[in-house]
């Protein structure tokens, strides 16, 4: 069993426990139980147990040959369950409501913490003689030294011990900055920083207490007390950070895989600090990798199909569709860790553990969320892309009768236009992120690329009401991508020649602009046309009752027509003979008839009584 070595990372396990059970929402209680209910299962486990009832069974001394994984991990829960306790007991004498015996809560508060050095002493001492017998390595054995300063040095700050306090936690902020360094994963340089980013700010606040001038430049004061002290304080400082370098030049190759590529924001690295963050970005990382390898195989394989016949068509597409769902899917819980790691900071009230000047969690969250957007707005467009692409209109032909043979499938534009509408709904989030507002031209190029994308959802979305004959909903729609458009060129002119973010994800040429453009202006003649020939681009007309449109009449009064050059053409004009044989004059339309003069009728004259009495009736 002496050759047997022992595999034990106290930071890690201490940061995942405190992490899942209570202490990422400081819920220190909560924390307690589960050490208590922890360290009852490793005794069950370990046949550790003081025995039953009322009989007390002394334990065996704990030798070096019998020291498991497990003996260590029960040491270390019983300091953790300890060092708990102790600030649940802080904490309760903090209330007025306890300010009655806060004396005797603080007093109780100091045993726990004293109990917790001492199980984390114990543990230390186990580990040292596990190391000297080769059995555990340096980095374990690292880990155990910089938990138990950690905790002592706390304590030693809780009992207003500042100079000693401040020389433990300066010791392990110097290890675990060497920890950072040698570290094999990204995983394992991440913990490294968690922790000390949360000694940091006791660093700070004991050299405040201590009256030093530079109390805020904590690396000063580290390099200066570490390197004073760190020798008095760790047996064997030197050979063991020589012993670490040595383990991590030998393994360095295996984990390559494992190393997290350096997440760049303008020009500047962003810090990733917290383990999980790290596990889900390597995700993403593997899954990023995948988006390149299908699509080139698959155009090769539509190569090769095409030569051959009509097979392939659309197998690139479906396979790039497929590797950004994996890459969505892999953000999405990078989101959501993220995003639980800012409300937990929210919620216990810390402005972070951070220091002044760096990117906090805040930032690696909303630039999460701009990546996760910026994946699913590149998915969206290869979805328009691949739909169009099934659906090509032979340019040149765009007559009515070309336009029927071509049939465009009734679903093809209003799939594009949902498209186009999540696209839309993504650029407008984007847009409402802050480190989008705080690049002015960022913003700049995301809302020139929300109104373009505006522009084409108008665009289809007028072809939809073509479609159903509502040209005048149709023409509207028109006008609205032609104002949007107008707005994306005035938008790109503002920051012509810089590059951002967003021209990776979603490429905006001038030549494209220009092609929509082209099209929209194209599309409204055409609408135009198709309207005045459906129902005389009335907006209420009913096209069975449609007539000629006005302006045939008024030309009909003001012009001339050739009546035998239009019977001609109709096929109904008089054959030559028979205007050989009677020919007449033309007259002219204004050419005066002659008629002769209607006589007048002849009038009997009447003589005698009649004609004169007639005379005065009226009658002749």
């Amino acid at each position: 069993m002496s050759d047997s070595r022992v595999s034990f990372q106290a930071l890690q396990l201490a940061n995942e426990h405190r992490s899942a059970y209570g202490l990422r929402y400081n819920d220190v209680t909560r924390y307690r139980k589960h050490c208590a209910n922890r360290t009852h299962r490793l005794r069950s486990t370990l046949k550790m147990t003081h025995g039953k009832g009322r009989e007390f069974k002394k334990l065996a001394p704990l030798t070096t040959d019998v020291v498991k994984d497990g003996h260590l991990q029960l040491l270390l829960f019983e300091a953790e369950r300890a060092w708990a306790y102790a600030q649940d007991l802080i904490a309760q004498s903090t209330r007025p409501a306890n300010a009655a015996h806060a004396g005797t809560l603080r007093h109780s508060a100091t045993g726990r913490f004293r109990r917790s050095v001492h199980w984390a002493t114990q543990l230390l001492s186990h580990c040292q003689a596990l190391h000297a017998t080769s059995r555990l390595s340096a980095e374990n054995l690292v880990q155990a030294i910089v938990y138990t300063l950690i905790l002592n040095g706390r304590f030693l700050r809780y009992r207003d011990d500042f100079e000693d306090a401040l020389v433990q936690l300066s010791v392990a902020r110097h290890l675990l900055d060497e920890l950072a360094d040698r570290a094999d994963t990204s995983r394992d340089q991440a913990l490294a920083t968690l922790f000390a980013d949360e000694i940091g700010p006791e660093i700070r606040y004991c050299a405040h207490e201590l009256g030093r001038e530079k109390a805020y430049d904590v690396d000063a004061i580290v390099a200066e007390l570490a390197g004073e002290h760190r020798s008095d304080i760790v047996e064997g400082c030197e050979s063991l950070l020589q012993k670490l370098k040595q383990e991590s030049d030998g393994s360095g190759h295996s984990e390559a895989k494992k190393k997290l590529q350096v997440l760049m924001w303008e020009g500047q690295p962003i810090p990733v600090r917290n383990p999980e963050l790290v596990d889900v970005f390597l995700k993403v990382q593997e899954s990023e990798a995948k988006i390149s390898v299908p699509r080139d195989a698959a155009e090769k394989q539509d190569d090769r199909k095409k030569q051959k016949g009509k097979g392939g068509k659309g197998a690139g597409s479906k396979k790039g569709i497929a590797a950004y769902d994996g890459v969505l899917s892999a953000l999405s819980e990078a989101e959501e860790v993220a995003r639980k790691l800012v409300e937990a900071q929210q919620s216990t009230n810390s402005a972070g553990a951070s220091a002044a000047g760096t990117r906090d969690v805040q930032f690696v969250h909303a630039y999460i969320i701009f990546q996760l957007l910026s994946r699913r707005i590149q998915r969206d467009l290869l979805l328009v892309s691949a739909l169009l692409s099934s659906h090509q209109p032979v340019t040149g032909q765009n007559t009515s009768k070309a336009r029927k043979e071509q049939q465009v499938d009734g679903r093809l534009y209003p799939a594009v236009v949902k498209l186009l509408e999540t696209v839309v709904q993504s650029l407008a989030q984007m847009r409402s992120l802050s480190i989008v507002d705080d690049s002015p031209e960022l913003a700049s190029d995301v809302e020139a690329r929300l109104t373009f994308t505006k522009a084409r959802r108008c665009f289809y979305l007028a072809q939809c009401y073509v479609a159903v004959k509502r040209y005048a909903e149709a023409m509207m729609l028109i006008q609205h991508a032609t104002l949007h458009l107008r707005e994306t060129r005035s938008t790109l002119s503002t920051v012509a020649g810089v590059t951002t973010a967003v021209d990776a994800t979603y490429a905006l040429p001038s030549d494209v602009v220009d092609a929509l453009d082209a099209s929209i202006s194209e599309a409204s003649q055409s609408i135009k046309k198709e309207w005045f020939a459906y129902n005389g681009g009335t907006v209420d007309g009913d096209p069975k009752a449609y007539q000629k449109p006005l302006f045939f009449d008024i030309a009909l009064n003001y012009v001339q027509l050739d009546m035998d050059r239009l019977l001609e053409r109709a096929g109904k004009a008089p054959s030559k003979q028979n205007k050989e044989e009677m020919p007449q004059p033309v007259k002219s339309r204004r050419e005066e008839v002659v008629r002769a003069e209607t006589p007048e009728p002849s009038v009997q004259t009447k003589s005698g009584l009649s004609g004169l009495l007639g005379g005065w009736w009226g009658r002749k």
